[in-house]
């Protein structure tokens, strides 16, 4: 392991590595199934590829490149439902259904409504000030071009703006894994990027939670904190960002970068929220008492488990059902403490990014609300806690199932189209593939955390290259678990496992 004085010299490096260190891994060279993938297009990349880390091409705009081209092919997946015409239920026969086409009236952005002032907007504060930002745009080109339909230009632009947002994902977590910054190409290259970019605003949160992590990796935490406050004021979970940092604070007794950050957090959140719900208490507050009246959706455990016993697999659709909030707040604490648990139990400190997708798939598989492209969520954080690309891909390829047999029973559901749907129990077996797969992902996650010599992020020798402070920090506080631990002394031998 590098002593405490190496890492402080890597981590005030730029994210770019040096010339004279060794280049970067590449995935074609390291992972097994990017390799033979690398075949299909020539094989893997060479010492005369042209990508240098000097050079014009460095790994940042290799990715920015990947990223370009899947959110040119997100953007044209969606393009068929962009003028809201969806006659003969076209977005769900091409598979381009998108809230932001809808709500550009439901919200009445098109009558000029303000979001919280004049409309409930069901989405956090910051969420709901990128969708003003942009119907102000809209009524701004509308002006200058006004033969284009309205919801056209409405929806381009939130592509636009959203397509920035996804760029900023791909650099943070490529500058977030230092000298492994390909591994950010999981998410460059992700189907589910293809399929969910554009189908809600789920992207801005996910860059400022890639930005805060880069910035924690930077030893940046009252930015950091920052950040996470922003995310949070867009989508509820970058607050499960401070588990992670809670738990490894406690670990290596750094407990001041983490009470900056958390402090950060906290008084973001509220300089954000607290104008807003005192001028708009009724419209702020909607989306909180929506998230709580909620019924479960239907990829949730809960809708499975609740339709199944009510209504048996043969149910067109899930049942209407909302659960206690007890139930739901308990089971979402019992895995976060699992979570924490495991960071506490490894015999080795995780990895920050190990923690981080392990507390929001916790979150995810204990909610009640699971929509699609929520999953797109964890692919940066996969990216950072197991960039292998086998059973990532696997997971990928369930979920773009799952998103297309949903849209086939929400065709079925509608008046005289029940033939052209499926049963909820078709829906309900795909479902639990993809849970078992990422179920399969988070175990390999925890397997590397009591064996770091499988970790591929570890093998060269590194030890939390997102880890800011806690990287190379000394273990002060494991909890004793005999038959689990492992000596200290063997965590860097032995090569990784495919």
């Amino acid at each position: 392991m590098r002593s405490e004085s190496e890492a402080d010299r890597r981590c005030q490096d730029g994210p770019v590595t040096p010339p004279s260190a060794p280049p970067a891994p590449l995935p074609s060279h390291t992972d097994p199934m990017a390799r033979r993938a690398a075949g299909a297009v020539g094989g893997a990349w060479g010492r005369r590829a042209g990508i240098r880390p000097s050079g014009w091409w460095t790994p940042a705009r290799v990715l920015l490149a990947l990223t370009t081209f899947t959110l040119l092919l997100a953007f044209a997946q969606k393009a068929p439902c962009v003028t809201g015409d969806w006659t003969g239920y076209k977005q769900y026969t091409h598979v381009c259904y998108s809230d932001v086409v809808p709500l550009w009236s439901d919200e009445r952005l098109d009558v000029g409504a303000v979001p919280y002032r004049d409309t409930a907007v069901e989405y956090p504060v910051l969420t709901g000030g990128l969708m003003e930002v942009t119907a102000l745009l809209t009524q701004a080109v509308h002006v200058l071009k006004s033969d284009w339909p309205e919801v056209v230009v409405f929806a381009a632009l939130t592509a636009i703006l959203l397509a920035v947002c996804g760029c900023v994902v791909t650099a943070c977590t490529a500058y977030a894994s230092r000298r492994r910054p390909y591994d950010a190409a999981l998410f460059a290259l992700s189907p589910l990027l293809v399929f969910h970019a554009f189908s809600n605003w789920d992207l801005l949160a996910m860059a400022l939670t890639s930005a805060a992590l880069w910035a924690w990796s930077r030893r940046r935490p009252v930015a950091c904190g920052v950040l996470i406050a922003l995310g949070t004021a867009a989508k509820l979970y970058p607050a499960l960002l401070l588990l992670p940092l809670v738990v490894l604070a406690l670990r290596s007794r750094r407990w001041a970068p983490a009470i900056w950050a958390v402090a950060a957090a906290a008084l973001t959140w509220l300089a954000v929220n607290v104008p807003i719900a005192l001028a708009y208490y009724r419209g702020w507050q909607e989306f909180y008492a929506f998230s709580f009246q909620r019924p479960t959706e239907r990829s949730t455990l809960w809708a499975i488990g609740r339709t199944l016993l009510t209504s048996g697999p043969n149910a067109s659709d899930a049942t209407y059902w909302v659960p206690p909030g007890t139930a739901v707040a308990v089971a979402l604490v019992l895995a976060l403490a699992a979570v924490a648990w495991l960071g506490l139990a490894a015999p080795v400190r995780p990895r920050m990014g190990q923690l981080a997708f392990l507390a929001v798939l916790a979150f995810l598989i204990t909610t009640k609300v699971w929509s699609p492209q929520y999953s797109l969520w964890l692919v940066p954080l996969l990216a950072l806690a197991r960039p292998r690309w086998r059973l990532a891909l696997a997971w990928q390829g369930a979920e773009v199932v799952v998103w297309i047999l949903t849209l086939t029973l929400l065709l079925g559901l509608e008046p005289n189209q029940s033939a052209r749907g499926i049963h909820y129990g078709t829906l309900v077996v795909v479902l639990l593939v993809r849970d078992a797969l990422l179920l399969g992902l988070a175990a390999q996650v925890i397997r590397e955390m009591w064996r770091p010599e499988l970790d591929v992020v570890r093998a060269d020798g590194a030890d939390d290259p997102a880890g800011g402070f806690f990287d190379a920090a000394p273990d002060r506080f494991v909890l004793s678990v005999p038959r689990l631990s492992r000596p200290a002394d063997v965590v860097r031998s032995g090569p990784p496992v495919g």
